[in-house]
């Protein structure tokens, strides 16, 4: 028998997630069965849709239950697979969750080609968050050459993504981040103009950043990032709206005047397509695709990317409240084994 190290769900957060809310433990995991494979995982993704599965709130995913692993992509070495899918030794990706080993289904798993680019990149640019860049901006947002398209949180990984994509279509990618280092970073890697969020001037640098206004802009934040770039989508703008982590720690409406009003009638008035999206309803028809051209333009250097490593399992709850406060720099990632 192999013991696992997990962190469960011990509670459901009431705003930001506390210590208290987890409990990380020993568990023992059975033999895995001739469609299995005992997997040792190597690097856990942390993703802001985590929350979501956190609370017990109507969702497009069921929640995870009191007791449970959390959930989370992993990249993982195969140490046993009696069916002979997989080799000992093979490194794969999977859904194990936040713990040390897992036993998943050899279906769920796909060979991670580790001659490419460093494995933990399976669970960012060639991973989930790269395809959600690809596959918003391009199916939903249809950029066009010459056209601007603005991206909040555009120095993590989905947004790191999408500008760099808007600009090999041909399109001018102005980006939104939250400091200095942030802004810096997604200028270095090819936008065409960067703002930040945090600054007292935030509206006026976006209007002056975007002199034509917005014809695409992909949404990761809400709040008072939407309320900006709002007056200055164009008529026909298309909105991919990917996640609103402004939000994820709310309990309660914010204050103020009902504001419904005003955007219900600014997608009217401009014609505008607001669609949110889940990336799994892609698969199918783009992925193929996704793997052929990011891994391309990985391998040439057309597409950066920036990861944030963090070490050891226990620290997974504090780092996940840093990537919900929007501490993080690039892909984050918890380094679980070597």
């Amino acid at each position: 028998m192999t013991q696992t190290t997990r962190i469960a769900l011990q509670a459901r957060p009431k705003g930001e997630p506390a210590d208290s809310d987890f409990r990380i433990e020993q568990a023992e995991l059975g033999q895995p069965g001739e469609d299995q494979a005992l997997l040792q995982t190597l690097f856990l993704s942390l993703d802001p849709y985590m929350r979501g599965r956190m609370s017990d709130a109507p969702s497009y995913a069921a929640p995870v239950q009191i007791g449970q692993t959390m959930v989370g992509a992993t990249v993982s070495r195969v140490l046993e697979s009696p069916g002979g899918q997989f080799a000992p030794g093979d490194v794969v990706l999977g859904y194990g969750g936040w713990q040390s080993h897992s036993v998943e289904p050899v279906s769920y798993l796909r060979k991670v080609d580790t001659g490419t680019a460093p494995v933990s990149t399976a669970l960012g640019v060639l991973g989930m968050p790269g395809f959600t860049a690809y596959a918003g901006l391009l199916q939903i947002g249809k950029p066009q050459p010459g056209e601007t398209v603005v991206v909040a949180a555009a120095s993590g990984p989905v947004g790191s993504a999408v500008g760099q994509i808007a600009k090999l279509r041909g399109a001018r990618a102005v980006a939104i981040a939250g400091g200095q280092a942030k802004v810096d970073y997604c200028r270095e890697i090819g936008f065409d103009a960067a703002v930040d969020h945090r600054s007292e001037n935030f509206r006026d640098d976006l209007a002056a950043a975007t002199p034509d206004g917005i014809d695409v802009y992909f949404e990761n934040v809400g709040g008072a990032v939407w309320d900006a770039v709002l007056p200055r989508l164009n008529t026909y703008a298309r909105v991919p709206l990917c996640g609103l982590v402004s939000v994820y720690n709310a309990t309660s409406l914010p204050e103020g005047p009902d504001r419904s009003g005003v955007l219900m009638g600014t997608i009217l008035r401009k014609s505008l397509t607001v669609r949110g999206f889940i990336q799994t309803e892609f698969v199918a028809d783009h992925f193929a695709d996704f793997q052929r051209e990011m891994s391309g333009w990985v391998s040439s250097g057309q597409m950066k990317y920036r990861e944030d490593v963090v070490d050891g399992l226990d620290n997974t709850p504090e780092a996940f409240r840093g990537l919900l406060a929007g501490r993080n720099f690039g892909k984050l990632v918890v380094k679980v084994s070597e």
